[in-house]
């Protein structure tokens, strides 16, 4: 029997009722590991136009926009007009943590320009850990920056697009182009260099979730929202794997027959920066 993604299932069923015209969709941070996967699953549905926005990374069909700037961003959504707009682009250092905020606020004011559906993705880091699993009603108390900034990002992005919906999501994984995009197959450079001694955390928990899964709720939420204009609010998506970092690299070793003798794990907190112990997001 086939291994499947939650998505390629739901895709199947959706797909068998979709109209041949649903709306066009503009999604940021279209060249990132999430946008490209968002890119690919609007445009292999009939009836979606798509525009994807890129900076660094531009090029092809992509669109090179700032989304600095407040004035080419508007500008862009006012001559495209789309039926929904999905923010994806993020910045994970503190250093761009405020930035992440402006940026929100800056693609939440285009979309509620033109009346488009905006679908914020966010992230568990918004909890703290330490009762999980976490229901869209639960109240968020992020631990650093970055889930700091993307609970202001969230709030800010209803605020403004008062309609509008948030989706949060764990950590992430899929085709990369380097394995640095992902904080999942970043770790296999540890499980690569068997000849160094590499101490992996085995503390916090996580669940990582594949792009194809988030991209295809997104089409979802989209396509649903055409349908009725009340969907709006918060909502989670997570797969249901618990893993440590420690784990997924012993994963990744077992898998590619590689040795995993040099892979330590590590059962204290990783790093300087708090971090959630285990921001399980509940799906029901």
């Amino acid at each position: 029997m086939p291994i499947w993604h939650k998505s390629q299932l739901t895709k199947v069923a959706l797909n068998q009722n979709t109209t041949s015209k649903m709306g066009r969709v503009l999604i940021t941070g279209a060249s990132g590991l999430l946008g490209r996967a968002l890119i690919q699953e609007f445009q292999g549905t009939t009836g979606w136009e798509v525009l994807g926005l890129a900076f660094s990374r531009s090029g092809g069909k992509l669109k090179k926009v700032d989304l600095r700037d407040q004035e080419t961003v508007k500008k862009t959504v006012q001559e495209f007009k789309p039926d929904v707009v999905i923010h994806s682009a993020v910045k994970k250092s503190e250093a761009a943590c405020v930035l992440n905020v402006e940026l929100a606020i800056t693609v939440a004011q285009a979309a509620a320009d033109v009346g488009a559906f905006l679908v914020y993705v966010s992230t568990d880091y918004v909890f703290d850990g330490r009762s999980p699993p976490y229901k869209v009603t639960d109240r968020p108390n992020p631990l650093n920056k970055y889930g700091i900034s993307k609970l202001a990002g969230e709030m800010m992005a209803l605020e403004i697009a008062k309609d509008g919906a948030v989706l949060r999501v764990p950590m992430l994984y899929g085709p990369v182009e380097t394995v640095d995009e992902s904080a999942v197959t970043v770790l296999f450079r540890a499980v690569q260099n068997s000849e160094k001694t590499a101490n992996l955390s085995d503390y916090e928990r996580r669940y990582p979730t594949h792009v194809g899964d988030i991209a295809a709720v997104c089409r979802q939420l989209s396509e649903k929202r055409l349908l009725d204009s009340s969907l709006h609010g918060v909502f989670h998506w997570s797969a249901d794997e618990e893993m440590t970092k420690y784990m997924m690299a012993v994963t990744m070793a077992e898998v590619l027959k590689l040795p995993s003798a040099h892979l330590v794990a590590d059962k204290e907190p990783f790093g300087a920066t708090q971090r959630p112990y285990d921001a399980h997001l509940d799906t029901n």
